[in-house]
């Protein structure tokens, strides 16, 4: 049995007659950009954040470029984040002309520790504009300890929620702790588009009202560009094909812990460290990511070799990928960079059989085993 690492398709075929309707709608209305859809799939989004505004944007890049834009983020501003992420964090403050800084993550949750983030603007707050706290692998940074360090310094945060669709601390979701909170849609996420797309949330309108201004040349009247803006919009199709897959979210969601909990039961006994909830929180496992030591290769390995799919998620962390080792040659990052040596990504999505979960296991047992 041939078990990927995910599977975006099933989606689909689960959906399928809901899909083909909304999108043949649109084709029908003919209104494809900044219509109807994608102020309704706004709304619905906002609500499931609990947030006041989203805005729907093209790509979780752009999510977080305008969402520290909107901020007041300008040329030669420090923008603190971690380099444990996917390199689009970083791209989106380096097009702004931004500086990122790089602090350590904490060994268990593996997002943005609040002590690292602390000892370093205690003594290099100067410049420091904002705060990038990247949510990973579907559970959040411990964001009551992020905010109270942010404001003691004076810095907003930007919460990146790629991979935290309706993750959760003390009952309040991704998206509603910062100042902002930048989405993406990639097909693979919790909630996953079927191309690219994007939002940006938020409990200020003022901070909407320039984000939507930002996503479309800066206007607030059609081509009178008020600000220096871009085009980043969220299509009519990507948000009817999201509106459809929201009202399915928190059952999948579900879906993902009870994976995750037949993962826990079956590898519990083994030398490997398993991921878990935050405390007070709820993670819903955009990834199952397992702590494996120095036996992680030679495991991939064996996995794939039976046909299972796995991943590393991220094997060069951010300061030392080609692109910026040279600029970044002086920090030190002993967590993240261990982490980038140990960690394994194992299939989970809601498609996934218990038959096929416990297919993974085994194999991962008997290579223990061996």
């Amino acid at each position: 049995m041939t078990i990927p690492i995910a599977d975006p398709g099933a989606s689909y075929r689960r959906f399928a007659e809901e899909i083909d309707e909304a999108v043949l709608s649109v084709l029908k209305r003919g209104w494809y950009i900044l219509g109807s859809e994608c102020e309704k799939f706004e709304r619905a989004f906002a609500d499931y954040c609990g947030v006041a505004y989203a805005v729907g944007v093209a790509n979780g890049t752009d999510a977080v470029e305008l969402a520290l834009r909107a901020l007041g983020v300008v040329h030669g501003d420090k923008v603190v984040t971690v380099a444990n992420t996917a390199v689009a964090t970083v791209a989106a403050i380096e097009r702004i002309g931004a500086c990122p800084v790089f602090v350590d993550v904490d060994p268990f949750s593996q997002t943005l520790s609040p002590e690292a983030l602390q000892n370093y603007l205690r003594t290099n707050s100067a410049g420091v504009k904002a705060v990038v706290a990247v949510h990973l692998f579907g559970s959040l940074c411990d964001m009551p300890s992020i905010l109270e360090v942010a404001e003691r310094y004076g810095v907003r945060v930007v919460e990146d929620c790629a991979q935290a669709h309706g993750a959760e601390v003390s009952g309040r979701r991704a998206g509603c702790w910062g100042a902002v909170g930048a989405f993406s849609f990639y097909p693979t996420k919790n909630l996953g588009a079927f191309g690219d797309g994007g939002a940006v949330v938020t409990h200020d309108p003022a901070l909407a009202e320039r984000v939507r201004m930002l996503r479309q040349y800066g206007w607030r009247q059609r081509y009178v560009s008020d600000i220096v803006g871009l085009n980043s919009r969220l299509d009519e199709i990507q948000a009817a094909i999201l509106t459809v897959k929201l009202k399915a979210l928190d059952e999948d969601n579900m879906r993902r812990r009870t994976i995750a909990e037949r993962y826990r039961a079956k590898l519990q006994a083994l030398p490997v460290v398993l991921p878990g909830d935050p405390p007070g929180g709820k993670h819903v496992y955009h990834q199952y990511v397992v702590q494996c030591g120095g036996r992680r290769d030679e495991l991939g390995r064996y996995l794939r070799q039976h046909e299972i799919g796995t991943a590393v998620l991220y094997p060069i962390p951010i300061h030392q990928q080609p692109a910026y080792a040279e600029r970044f040659a002086g920090v030190s990052l002993p967590v993240t960079e261990k982490l980038a040596r140990t960690i394994l990504c194992l299939p989970i999505y809601p498609e996934l059989t218990d038959e096929a979960v416990d297919g993974v296991a085994e194999a991962i047992n008997r290579f223990y085993a061996k």
